[in-house]
């Protein structure tokens, strides 16, 4: 069993995985866009994808400490791992993009964490895959997964395992008003997983 995300063996395959991923596709939001603010990117998975249709995009990914220490071998002009957001926004400068998919239910307190991303105040807000709760207290699970599960494409090696890791549901109208400065031009049901929503936000004037 591993435990929590800053788990070696859990963070070494996901960069590993995320190495060996050949993404495919269009992703026609990043085409015109020059920076990037990743939170929860993993290894740069969507950087990697971002790059197609963009090559000259800089990406700048916040993530927990131990994985953005494995992945900064990654690292590169245009490409960089933060485990904070001040940071990551002071090295792009100027944010025009924040994207986050699956990753806000992960942290200790994730209205606190959607303030600190407004403040950089980038000119979009993407969210994907937000579990949101009608309550107003952020309600704690436990949740499992295989570790072939974590990371995109397959398991790099023969074995696997079980990984648990905290879950959190992000109460719905504390989620929306943390975004101050900005207004919601959508929400919807998320494709991807079942009791998820997708979220976008402009920033006024």
């Amino acid at each position: 069993m591993i435990e929590g995300y800053e788990n070696e063996e859990l963070v070494d395959t996901i960069f590993r995985k995320t190495v060996a991923y050949e993404p495919r596709g269009d992703w026609p939001l990043v085409s015109d866009i020059r920076t990037v603010l990743d939170f929860g990117g993993g290894a740069g998975l969507h950087y990697k994808l971002a790059r197609l249709q963009n090559p000259d995009i800089r990406w700048a990914v916040v993530e927990t400490q131990a994985m953005a220490r494995r992945a900064l071998e990654l690292a590169t002009d245009r490409l960089m791992f933060f485990s904070d957001i001040e940071q990551a926004a002071d090295w792009l400068g100027d944010v025009e993009l924040m994207h986050s998919d699956g990753a806000i239910q992960y942290v200790p307190d994730a209205i606190e964490t959607v303030r600190s991303l407004c403040a950089t105040r980038p000119a979009v807000m993407l969210w994907k895959r937000v579990p949101t709760s009608d309550g107003e207290a952020q309600k704690r699970e436990v949740q499992t997964s295989f570790l072939s599960d974590n990371g995109p494409g397959r398991l790099p090696t023969a074995s696997d395992k079980l990984v648990k890791y905290e879950r959190n549901w992000v109460p719905a109208q504390a989620f929306l008003a943390a975004h101050q400065g900005y207004r919601m031009i959508e929400r919807s049901s998320d494709p991807q997983e079942r009791g998820t929503e997708q979220f976008r936000f402009v920033r006024n004037g």
